[in-house]
């Protein structure tokens, strides 16, 4: 497999990471419990962080800003998290509750797990939208946290009524990774993550124009993620199957890609037939943070498309 297939398939699951916690959760029985509104407590200072425990008992952090339907819940990737999105939050708050999530591992969610599937990961969202109050909910994903909202969305059911992702998906319609590939490719990182990853994260996932110290922030926080949850992340990812996931998703998915590695459209679409994607030219894989006065418009627009107009 080639350089070029191997960064963009290792770039449909890349994200980054750091936080706080506290705790301040409400929790319920399910989503029929979240979403009675008689008599509910007011909501917390937004923002703050909340707390919920995945299915497994690791805790899980998230803030909740705004409000209004339907609830956005952004979700990073791989050794990133939820500070990712800060560029987004101003932009969707007016009109939608927006909800960021730090997945297991990352930001100051727990760590006390040895699985790190998507599976796994997915519980963790699902373990947040059951938390909310709103009735309808769009998953956005970036990176790996594209193919962790699908997981999500088989896990929460009819609320989901729109999958967006943002760089990825670019792998649907390839088969998974061999072990003898995976172990071939991430050999270099098991033997040297951090000089790995700077080198990777600079030389494979910026435009050679890219802002040189957004670039070096990225570089730095991915590669201090630990390699004992980042690299069984990534190979679960490599090794994964999407076909029988996306067989059970019933709601739209598109994405808004960056240009610095193609998407293959006409082959995504005999998997997903009504698939689709909004390429922004001249960005790389973190395209919600290199442009965002670009990138916040189209995401706003795809938003209201699937919630039918809503959202002011």
């Amino acid at each position: 497999m080639s350089e070029h297939s191997f960064r963009n398939r290792l770039a449909g699951f890349l994200l980054i990471s750091t936080l706080a916690l506290v705790s301040c959760g409400r929790q319920t029985d399910g989503p029929s419990a979240a979403n009675d509104t008689t008599g509910e407590e007011p909501r917390v200072v937004e923002g703050t962080p909340q707390i919920v425990d995945s299915a497994d008992g690791v805790h899980i952090e998230y803030h909740v800003y705004g409000s209004g339907e339907p609830a956005v819940v952004l979700v990073h990737g791989w050794s990133c998290d939820a500070n990712y999105w800060r560029e987004q939050i101003d932009a969707l708050k007016p009109h939608f509750t927006t909800v960021t999530v730090n997945l297991a591992g990352h930001g100051a969610s727990g760590r006390n797990r040895t699985e790190w599937t998507t599976g796994r990961y997915g519980e963790d969202v699902a373990a947040v939208v059951r938390q909310l109050r709103e009735r309808r909910v769009v998953l956005v994903g970036h990176s790996m946290g594209g193919t962790v909202v699908l997981e999500a969305t088989r896990r929460i059911g009819d609320r989901v009524i729109g999958i967006i992702g943002v760089d990825t998906f670019k792998s649907i319609g390839e088969p998974p990774w061999s072990a003898a590939e995976i172990e071939l490719r991430l050999k270099p990182f098991k033997e040297d993550f951090i000089g790995r990853m700077r080198e990777s994260v600079a030389s494979g996932f910026f435009r050679a124009d890219a802002d040189p110290v957004l670039v070096r922030k990225v570089a730095d926080d991915m590669a201090l993620q630990p390699p004992e949850i980042a690299i069984p992340s990534v190979e679960a990812l490599l090794s994964m199957d999407l076909a029988p996931v996306l067989a059970e998703i019933k709601v739209p998915i598109v994405a808004i890609n960056a240009d610095i590695t193609p998407t293959d459209e006409n082959r995504i679409r005999k998997v997903v037939p009504d698939f689709r994607v909004v390429v922004l030219e001249n960005t790389g894989h973190f395209l919600m943070m290199e442009a965002p006065d670009r990138f916040n418009p189209v995401l706003l627009r795809e938003i209201r498309a699937l919630a039918g107009g809503e959202g002011g």
